[in-house]
């Protein structure tokens, strides 16, 4: 190979390598906003358990509040 074409080589080497530091950034950065994201959403769903609970116990209150008034249907 002539000292011509091993230039361009590097060159073409070089560009890529650099390409490839972009994609390897980029990736990472998704990498984070996906991790942020599932964080987010376990929180979310952590919530909506607590907000179920709390609506099961408001609701078993009730039941028992009508049922000592005698206004549950049977």
């Amino acid at each position: 190979m002539t000292k011509e074409m091993t230039n361009l080589a590097l060159e073409h080497l070089r560009h890529i390598r650099t390409k490839v530091d972009r994609i390897d950034e980029r990736v990472d950065r998704v990498e984070l906003r996906q991790s942020a994201l599932e964080e987010h959403l376990a929180n979310v769903m952590l919530s909506e358990a607590a907000q179920n609970s709390a609506v099961d116990g408001v609701s078993r209150r009730l039941e028992t509040i009508q049922h000592r008034l005698d206004l549950s249907e049977h």
